[in-house]
């Protein structure tokens, strides 16, 4: 049973929720705030003052290619880093990661009944596609639709967040409304997503999968080409909605191995890599030409974990599942971690510091978070020996990108091999990786939790069970209480009560062991000064639209 809710409860709690939401968001960052440190040197300040300049390109380096480009569908930085650029959305976060904000996108204003239950969206009228036809209604209505019930044979990646739509109207060419059936204290978050880009309705309606194949956004930049292995090309849109922008003639994206970020960043190959370095890296590069580079960090809205394939004997057992929650030291491999990796902290299912996470001392009590090793990897080996799984050999499928994820799933291995499980480590690129998570052809899996966003609906739809439709529940699960607890902090608008209730998801699901966090991240960005007004966003599918960039020679 959902909590029970007034009319004007809900109406109360919703228009407070709202406020918070679109206001300071990263006010959610809490004590973590405290420990991130801004080290951008003089000339990014005196950029401030500066009237930005039209002309010149971006190089962009990317550790990831798209596996295909149909933002829908996908949930890596290797779709997001190229494709944004060529996209809108509704609405969307603005701002870096001191003043997070809701602001409009395609939609010049929106607005929210008493009960919370229908959303108003007013379009801008001059707005157009990359081939020149206007985008209407239609078109975010189209697109809406194929996210939250998409055609067959089509992923979309997020639907769960949606499920909540009943209706989608369209009274005129420049207005939206959106009905849904319950209160949704993440509703907004879930409009302000970078991966709901705007599609042509006639295009979906020639063919579904269009948006897999082929760019036609109303975003600032054009599609040029992309050379498969090598690179990716935009240049500027110059039917663009923003008047003015973007001020870059256009940008360029090499795919490369992260091994090459520093040295192609020293060497001047890349002016920039949008997601994140190691403190290592940063330390190359601030070593060889300080004079040359702005560093930015600041805290990270993402993380990797360990899916465990709930299909698969003996991992259908909790016993066993436990055991291998219980083998690594999070306490003591954080630090060192830190020195060498994007990790950094320990926590749950929501990032540290976070108002809705579980604080150290709750973390403590749960299997897993014992500070005391020793007691924790003897009792893992008791419980693989009462599963009788004691010599037990797993299939562990892995991620080819070197940063973080073959420093995690090295920490992983030995990790296991401390309590007698032997590894079969397996590391595919990333096309492969994904469609290898899909399939179920893993014993545990690298995963991660990172969104746009830290509201818990983006983060524990990693989570929920299969019975929940969502793509992105590589566990396959059945545990239907997971789903309960999920739905139960989702329709409280009380933040309050909604804490109470993210705290018992966390505890359960955590408890369960499907999934099982390793660590979460440091965001790190180094670029040449001579780039000017990109921010550093608490997450990297954030700011990549590249529309306020500009470079000076």
């Amino acid at each position: 049973m959902y909590p029970r809710l007034t009319h004007e409860r809900v109406r109360r709690n919703y228009k407070e929720n709202q406020r918070r939401k679109e206001t300071i968001v990263m006010k959610k960052l809490g004590s973590m705030a405290a420990l991130a440190a801004v080290l951008a040197g003089a000339a990014s300040f005196a950029a401030v003052a500066q009237t930005p300049k039209k002309g010149g390109v971006v190089n962009i380096a990317v550790v990831a290619e798209p596996p295909n480009y149909d933002c829908h569908g996908s949930t890596t930085f290797g779709l997001a880093h190229p494709v944004f650029p060529h996209y809108s959305t509704l609405i969307r976060y603005a701002g870096d990661w001191k003043s997070m904000k809701i602001e409009s996108d395609v939609a010049e204003s929106w607005s929210v009944s008493q009960d919370g239950l229908t959303f108003t969206f007013k379009l801008r009228q001059n707005v157009k596609f990359h081939d020149g036809s206007p985008m209407t209604s239609a078109d975010v209505k189209a697109t809406y639709e194929r996210i939250k019930d998409p055609p067959a044979g089509i992923v979309s990646a997020r639907r769960a967040l949606y499920e909540d739509i009943t209706n989608i109207d369209t009274p005129d060419d420049h207005t939206v409304v959106f009905k849904i059936k319950a209160p949704n204290a993440s509703m907004l978050d879930g409009f302000a997503s970078p991966w709901n880009c705007i599609y042509s309705a006639a295009k979906l309606k020639e063919n579904p999968r269009y948006p897999e194949t082929n760019i036609m956004g109303t975003g600032p930049y054009t599609f040029v080409e992309h050379v498969k292995g090598a690179s990716w090309e935009g240049k500027r849109f110059d039917g663009y909605f923003r008047q003015g922008k973007p001020y870059l003639d256009g940008f360029k994206m090499f795919f490369v191995k992260s091994s090459a970020l520093a040295t192609g960043l020293i060497g001047g190959q890349f002016d920039i890599e949008l997601r994140g370095l190691t403190p290592g890296e940063r330390d190359q590069i601030v070593s060889a030409k300080k004079d040359d580079f702005v560093v930015l960090e600041g805290p990270w809205s993402a993380s990797l974990m360990l899916t465990i394939n709930a299909k698969k004997k003996p991992f259908d057992d909790l016993r066993v599942r436990q055991a291998l929650l219980m083998a690594l030291d999070r306490w003591g491999g954080a630090p060192a971690m830190a020195k060498i990796s994007l990790m950094k902290y320990v926590g749950g299912f929501t990032r540290p510091g976070y108002e809705y996470g579980l604080t150290d001392a709750e973390l403590e009590k749960l299997p897993g978070y014992s500070r005391d090793i020793n007691k924790s990897r003897e009792q893992a080996k008791k419980l693989l020996d009462e599963a009788g799984v004691k010599n037990l050999k797993i299939s562990f499928l892995n991620r080819s990108v070197g940063q973080p994820y073959t420093a995690g799933g090295i920490y992983a291995v030995d990790q296991w091999r401390r309590i007698g499980i032997e590894t079969d480590h397996r590391q595919v690129e990333t096309k492969l990786f994904f469609d290898g998570l899909a399939r179920g052809d893993f014993d545990v899996a690298m995963d991660f939790i990172t969104d746009h966003a830290d509201d818990p609906n983006l983060q524990y739809v990693h989570v929920v069970s299969e019975a929940m439709n969502n793509p992105q529940s590589y566990s396959k699960h059945s545990d239907l209480k997971i789903d309960q607890l999920f739905e139960a902090q989702k329709r409280e608008l009380d933040p309050a009560k909604r804490k109470i209730l993210t705290k018992d998801f966390e505890r359960y699901a955590i408890t369960q062991a499907y999934n099982q966090m390793l660590f979460w991240w440091q965001r790190i960005v180094v670029h040449n000064k001579r780039i000017h007004g990109w921010k550093l966003t608490p997450s990297h599918y954030l700011g990549n639209t590249l529309e306020e960039v500009w470079v000076s020679e």
